[in-house]
């Protein structure tokens, strides 16, 4: 099961120095074991469609904006399953608006000159905080993470600019995550085998000897594609 963990390795960046632990866990409590290689950003703009998953780890401003784009569009054209957590989750959003909805939009922390932005710095800060998250019934978040809500941890400045709900909603991504006064958190879209973009980083989250619910349940959707990969 071959996944790739697509971000600017660093050991400064808490999200990258936890996942060698999350993987251990995975496969000592879940039975699985991923195989899994870490892409730059910049070698991520091609070569992704032979993965069993695709995981956009934190740790913007990447070095290519390029490449986390193409991770979430290859991810989403090849119905890979896709993870995308903090910036992961705003580039999927990126993605999304410029490859499906035809929109010109730009991320605040890549380019604040860029124009219309579609991901912009948030009024405060989450980065070091945590804070409930409410989710919509019967969705994919819902039913991966096992209650109507949750409480989150973030370490992160920016989020989807509401202006562009709408359009986004319109294209067929459904936000199924939100922060109590209404803000976007979570994203994925309907009928794909696993698409899902949460702002906060559940990788931050969970026991020691157990992964966060929404890892796991990439984890066992990334299972399923390499058991039916094997299987023609």
């Amino acid at each position: 099961m071959r996944i790739a963990l697509v971000a600017d390795r660093s050991p400064s960046v808490r999200a990258h120095a936890r996942v060698p632990r999350i993987l251990e866990s995975l496969r000592e409590r879940d039975g699985l074991a991923l195989d899994a290689y870490w892409i730059p950003t910049p070698e991520a703009v091609s070569g992704l469609e032979g993965f069993d998953g695709i995981w956009v780890l934190p740790g913007s401003p990447y070095a290519s904006e390029e490449g986390a784009v193409n991770a979430a569009r290859t991810a989403r054209e090849h119905g890979i399953p896709f993870l995308g957590t903090c910036g992961g989750f705003q580039h999927a959003l990126l993605e999304f608006a410029r490859g499906v909805c035809g929109l010109d939009v730009a991320h605040a922390e890549n380019d604040p000159d860029g124009g219309r932005l579609l991901l912009t710095p948030l009024r405060c800060s989450l980065a070091g905080h945590e804070s409930l998250v409410l989710l919509t019934p019967g969705s994919l978040a819902e039913r991966v993470i096992g209650a109507p809500s949750t409480v989150a941890a973030y370490n992160c400045s920016y989020g989807l600019d509401p202006g562009h709900e709408a359009l986004l909603s319109a294209g067929g991504l459904a936000f199924t995550g939100r922060a109590e006064d209404g803000s976007v958190r979570v994203a994925e879209i309907p009928g794909h085998p696993f698409f899902l973009g949460t702002l906060f980083q559940p990788e931050l989250s969970g026991e020691r000897s157990r992964p966060h619910p929404v890892i796991s349940a990439f984890a066992a959707a990334v299972s399923v594609r390499a058991a039916a990969a094997l299987s023609r």
